[in-house]
């Protein structure tokens, strides 16, 4: 894992500026490119430190119980895996960031072949062990292989990337001529994050570094050969317990922080409740064929 200036832009190297703290964490604007990302000091082993398992279970800023979402994830990833059907045919695909394996489980009921990488050991020894799917132990930055891939699939991950120039760079050699990236992720030009500014519930750090827009990501993938195919906005759904989690911690004692938890107490666990907000969205890349 490298350790970057903190205080230059993660993808572009120009020079930033504080644009206001979050906690203990200040966030920054760089000058040159608009990108918003964490200063974060120290990065090594930032990943095992804030990704341990207490992010999937009980974590202010992670999941109450990542585990009790799996259908739900399940479905996400066999829709996004129909979205992709609509471009290409079911073939292999790498998922970044896996966790349990979810995702990839609704990928490969589509018909797609591929493993997942997650850094988190226990989450990716469930997904093999539960769930049948071949997730290693590992971040992409670090990925070492030979395989290709016809789509890299980064659904909520880039805004979580320590390196995402590295992360990137090695996607772009990972990806099959021709191939395609998914991604899903928040939007800092959305209209929630410019009512809520820094009360934005994304804006979490230190689980949380990167704030995209569609241009900043369309301006990092376009560098690497990559060019926008579709884009949309996804149905996410959340358990009860994970949206009063966002409510109580990122929210805090907001007044939608409030109508959050109470809304979300009035649900059963057994059932879901849609996320409406508007401030997450998902690109499809294309790659040029060499």
């Amino acid at each position: 894992m490298s350790n970057f200036d903190p205080l230059s832009c993660p993808l572009c190297e120009g020079l930033s500026r504080r644009v206001f703290a979050k906690g203990q964490y200040w966030i920054r604007d760089c000058d040159a490119c608009g990108h918003r990302f964490a200063e974060i000091a120290d990065t090594e082993g930032h990943v095992e430190r804030v990704y341990g398992d207490h992010y999937f279970a009980g974590n202010g800023h992670g999941y109450p119980d990542y585990i009790s979402e799996g259908d739900l994830l399940v479905r996400h990833g066999a829709k996004y895996a129909s979205l992709l059907n609509r471009y290409m045919q079911p073939g292999s695909i790498l998922d970044v960031g896996a966790a349990a394996g979810f995702i990839l489980k609704g990928y490969e009921s589509m018909g797609w072949t591929g493993i997942g990488v997650e850094p988190n050991p226990r989450m990716a020894e469930f997904a093999q062990s539960r769930l049948g799917v071949h997730v290693q132990t590992g971040a992409l930055e670090d990925h070492a292989s030979n395989a290709t891939y016809n789509v890299i699939s980064m659904i909520q991950v880039v805004a979580h990337l320590v390196d995402p120039r590295r992360a990137f760079a090695t996607a772009a050699k990972l990806t099959t001529p021709g191939g395609f990236w998914l991604i899903e992720t928040w939007n800092k030009d959305s209209w929630p994050a410019r009512v809520f500014g820094k009360g934005w519930h994304e804006y979490s750090p230190p689980s949380v570094l990167h704030w995209f827009s569609r241009e900043s990501l369309r301006r990092v993938v376009e560098d690497l050969g990559f060019r926008e195919v579709a884009h949309g906005r996804p149905m996410k759904w959340l358990r009860p317990s994970h949206a009063k989690s966002i409510g109580r911690n990122e929210l805090g004692r907001t007044m939608l922080g409030a109508v959050i938890r109470t809304i979300a107490g009035w649900v059963p666990e057994r059932l879901a409740i849609p996320y409406l907000a508007d401030d997450v969205f998902w690109v499809l890349y294309g790659a040029s064929a060499l």
